[in-house]
């Protein structure tokens, strides 16, 4: 086995030592087998394009563009081109098994699940990686930076998993780079000879520019690399939550007071939900009000706006309290009553918040469970969910009237300074739409009751749940304009618009209070969820609106006629739609990655994320498909195209000097011994151009007009070779064209195809590829040594 063969091997072996670091983040861990296989076919492909020879990039282009075909093969060959030729179906397939990946990985506890886009997502990884380590360390024979694509992966997986299993991994990473490390160094050696710096040195000062061992220079980078590898681990947050979220659980530093939550992503599979085919139970209840109508289960709130995505602001977590906190804002001139819910979640649901009645003043549960206290919700800690869960919570039902409201002081400027931000990109069309729908208001809870009014009746908009969700800064403006949308759009922008008002608002995420049961009993179903805007008014707190038609139920305290309201109160619709299918089923059968977390697929998967997604793609997306699409097309039909050209510059016009003559000669002659290697007859160099001829005369069995034309060119090429003053030839092309055709009309259907799409002389594009390449960078270096070699200044 060559040396370069044994560095690409040790390059592979790098690469799955280091992977292995990924084996805790997800279960089962039979894809390390498929990446294994893989790499080793990616591996190959550079070990027989590095014989071929060509030139390093078109090396690494090629092993790029199987890696490409593997992944299309194994993850989309049902949209791929004859299974493995990746068009535009496959690329969109990849792209959203990569965003259902992305979900899973923001969504599940460690160890994620083997779903298809995670395995997309770390078998995908493990080959770019490889890809990089072999590029670096065989293709450009420089193995130590290629620690450096091997310690971005170590690191990943060290800081996501953490565990006491973590110095395993680490041992096998460092393994795996000391032995590319040794590998490349023997190599290097074996072909220098004697190992310089081993002997004495003369004495006298150390030439300037001298070489170092490439060993010694190994061990120094190697030693940076695997100390920084050491190190990042320990300064990287222990994310216990997801696979990259650190809120997907809920982590706190300890079992104290200290800690923090950040972003999820609630809304990942709320339309998903809303659109199932079979509405499968989530929470069931009782509790000891008759007044379950505006029992909404709340999950999280979305607080924080950057005009693109609604998401919860990075929060500190405490231990869960005995007692809650009064609710900020609530005075005690507002109505309330205390209810006891006992809710128990499916043994199949997994949530990492938990669903209550708002605002919750205390919760009897057992488990591992954190407290919020700004958005009163309490969230898993160290892997702890709702999965077949019972608990009680102790709950206000809060009951202000139309009057408290609508007096209600205006609210403190942190709160104010806090909650009624919007991001500069947001459409103005959203600001103007909010003054003009508001117009004539007295007050913000006119205001508010306004915007509720315009979405649930007056604006003639429209629920429906198999609207694109879309993303960007226009997805609000766009829904505006379109007036379709379900749950999350209608919270979206109602809170968007009350925010540029000046009324502090957030969104908040959970169900609706489900259907009765015969046994007395609440049950919630996936049809439940919901999404519904919570704006804040000083004495009441935050309160809940209901801007999407036929969802949930339109507060009592927003029907009271207030002065200035003329906007008639929106119809009372039914306080759960879980009886009844969704207004447009998806025919769709796919299914997302959450709901086949719950066991549950909808018709249609559809991932909506926590901000509202364009269904325009942008231009960039456009274009990067067509490109996909002509590069797809046109590699395989390249060399045809290449032949094509050749054989029309060679037996094209030429010129009349001698020189021209020459090459016209020469031209016609290789287009002939081309076309018999295209039909299996390879060229014998060292052959004559006479014995040549006599040679593709007999393989060929050509027919005696064509062999007169193949001997007619030799003796031109022999004359142009070899006389004074070579003198033209006429027919030349036509001569050369009709030795083709003999070729074709004598060859089998198979032969002709194969020598047209694919014809063996086409090999020439890529050494003349390789040739360009190699003189251009030859030109290049010596252009830089010209422009900074500076000669010394001499004195005498």
């Amino acid at each position: 086995m060559s040396g370069r063969a044994r560095l690409a091997l040790c390059a592979a072996a790098a690469t799955l030592m280091t992977s292995c670091a990924l084996l805790p983040l997800v279960s089962p861990a039979t894809w390390i087998f498929q990446a294994a296989f893989l790499l080793a076919l990616q591996t190959g492909v550079g070990a027989l394009t590095r014989r071929v020879p060509l030139a390093r990039p078109l090396t690494v282009a090629a092993q790029a563009l199987v890696t490409l075909m593997l992944l299309t093969l194994v993850f989309a060959r049902h949209q791929a081109v004859a299974g493995i030729v990746p068009g535009p179906e496959a690329f969109q397939h990849l792209s959203e098994l990569l965003q259902a990946g992305t979900d899973d990985i923001g969504r599940y506890s460690i160890p994620a699940p083997l779903s298809d886009g995670i395995r997309l997502m770390v078998v995908g990884g493990v080959l770019v990686i490889g890809l990089a380590v072999d590029a670096l360390s065989v293709t450009y024979r420089s193995a130590a930076p290629a620690g450096l694509p091997l310690l971005a992966l170590y690191s990943v997986a060290a800081g996501l998993s953490g565990g006491g299993a973590a110095w395993l991994w680490f041992l096998l990473a460092a393994a795996g780079y000391l032995m590319l490390l040794l590998t490349e160094g023997r190599d290097r050696l074996s072909q220098w000879g004697r190992v310089f710096g081993g002997a004495a040195r003369a004495a006298g000062p150390e030439p300037v520019g001298g070489v170092v061992a490439p060993v010694r220079t190994g061990q120094r980078i190697g030693l940076v690399v695997l100390g920084i590898a050491l190190f990042v681990p320990f300064v990287l947050p222990s994310l216990d939550g997801g696979l990259l979220d650190g809120a997907g659980r809920g982590i706190g530093n300890g079992t104290g007071g200290g800690g923090t939550i950040s972003a999820v992503n609630p809304l990942v599979s709320l339309r998903d939900s809303l659109n199932v085919d079979e509405d499968r139970t989530v929470l069931t209840y009782r509790t000891n009000t008759a007044e379950t109508q505006d029992l909404y289960l709340r999950i999280v709130s979305l607080d924080d706006f950057d005009g693109t995505a609604w998401k919860p602001a990075q929060r500190h977590i405490v231990d869960v309290p005995k007692t809650f906190p009064a609710p900020i804002g609530l005075s005690g001139q507002v109505k309330r009553a205390t209810i006891q819910t006992r809710i128990a979640a499916a043994d199949w649901y997994a949530q990492d918040w938990l669903p209550m009645p708002y605002p919750a003043s205390k919760v009897d549960i057992s488990g591992s469970w954190r407290y919020e206290p700004v958005g009163r919700t309490l969230v898993g800690d160290h892997g702890q969910n709702t999965r077949g869960v019972q608990y009680q919570v102790t709950s206000l039902m809060v009951e202000p009237t139309a009057q408290q409201l609508a007096s209600a002081p205006e609210p403190s400027p942190a709160m104010r300074r806090e909650y009624t931000k919007v991001p500069d990109s947001l459409p103005a069309v959203v600001a103007n739409t909010a003054r003009k729908v508001t117009a004539g208001s007295a007050n913000q809870y006119e205001q508010a009751v306004k915007l509720q009014d315009y979405f649930a009746a007056s604006g003639n908009f429209r629920y429906n749940t198999q609207v694109q969700a879309g993303s960007g800064s226009t997805a609000i403006a766009n829904f505006l304009k379109d007036k379709e949308g379900f749950c999350v759009h209608f919270s979206f922008a109602m809170a968007s618009m009350a925010r540029t008002l000046g009324i502090p608002a957030r969104v908040a995420v959970g169900f609706t209070p489900g259907t009765p049961q015969a046994d007395g009993s609440m049950s919630v179903g996936l049809r439940d969820a919901h999404a519904w805007p919570e704006l804040y008014f000083e004495g009441v707190g935050w309160t809940r609106f209901e801007p999407t038609p036929s969802r949930g139920t339109v507060p009592s305290y927003t029907q009271t006629n207030t002065p200035g309201n003329d906007v008639p109160a929106a119809p009372k619709p039914t306080f759960s739609t879980s009886a009844a299918p969704s207004t447009a089923p998806s025919a769709s059968e796919s299914c997302s990655a959450q709901l086949r977390r719950l066991a549950a697929c909808p018709g249609q998967s559809s991932t909506v994320a926590v901000g509202v997604q364009d269904d325009d793609w942008p231009w960039f997306n456009i274009l990067g498909l067509t490109l996909a699409g002509l590069l797809v097309l046109g590699v395989p039909l390249l060399p045809m195209l290449w032949r094509m050209r050749v054989r029309a510059v060679r037996l094209g016009g030429h010129g009349r000097t001698e020189a021209d003559v020459a090459a016209y000669t020469l031209g016609a002659w290789l287009e002939v011994t081309d076309s018999a290697w295209d039909y299996g007859i390879t060229p014998e160099e060292s052959q004559t151009p006479r014995k040549a001829a006599e040679r593709i005369v007999a393989l060929g069995r050509l027919d005696p007009e064509a062999a007169v034309s193949v001997h007619r060119l030799a003796a031109a090429v022999e004359q142009v070779l070899y006389a004074p003053h070579p003198r033209p030839e006429a027919g030349l092309a036509i001569d050369a064209r009709r030795v083709e055709e003999a070729f074709r009309i004598s060859a089998s259907r198979p032969a002709r195809l194969r020598a047209l799409l694919a014809p063996r002389s086409a090999v020439r594009m890529i050494w003349a590829a390789s040739t360009f390449l190699t003189t251009l960078r030859t030109r290049l270096s010596a252009r830089r040594q010209s422009l900074f070699h500076r000669p010394s200044s001499q004195n005498g």
